[in-house]
């Protein structure tokens, strides 16, 4: 079951990461960070940071409590994720950073607006 910190404690304010989807309250990303990509988007502590990598801009909210046996998470491609809130449609890309480090990790970036990946 999704652990607290992890949900947003409110519906009002709800950002949703540019490289994951998962949505939470901007003071929530800013104290915790990312609970899926942390280690590349680095928002924890950095209230410029969190404006860089997430948005107010989606579309649609998936409540996740077990992804990993759900057809709603491999439709959106988070069945490896953290269960908790995840917007359905996300409009804008990480940051250039982000998308760099991806790219020499060898790993694809795979838009969260419905669209194919670059």
């Amino acid at each position: 079951m999704a652990n607290n910190s992890i949900l947003p404690s409110s519906r009002r304010q709800l950002r949703a990461c540019l490289l994951c989807s998962l949505l939470k309250q901007l003071h929530q990303f800013r104290m915790d960070g990312c609970d899926n990509c942390e280690e590349l988007m680095r928002m924890r502590g950095s209230l410029d940071r969190v404006q860089e990598c997430t948005t107010t801009n989606f579309e649609g909210v998936l409540a996740m409590v077990q992804p990993e046996r759900s057809w709603a998470s491999q439709w959106q491609r988070i069945e490896r994720f953290t269960p908790g809130m995840y917007a359905i449609r996300v409009t804008g890309m990480p940051p250039d950073d982000v998308l760099d480090e991806l790219d020499r990790r060898g790993i694809p970036y795979t838009p969260r607006d419905g669209s194919m990946p670059q």
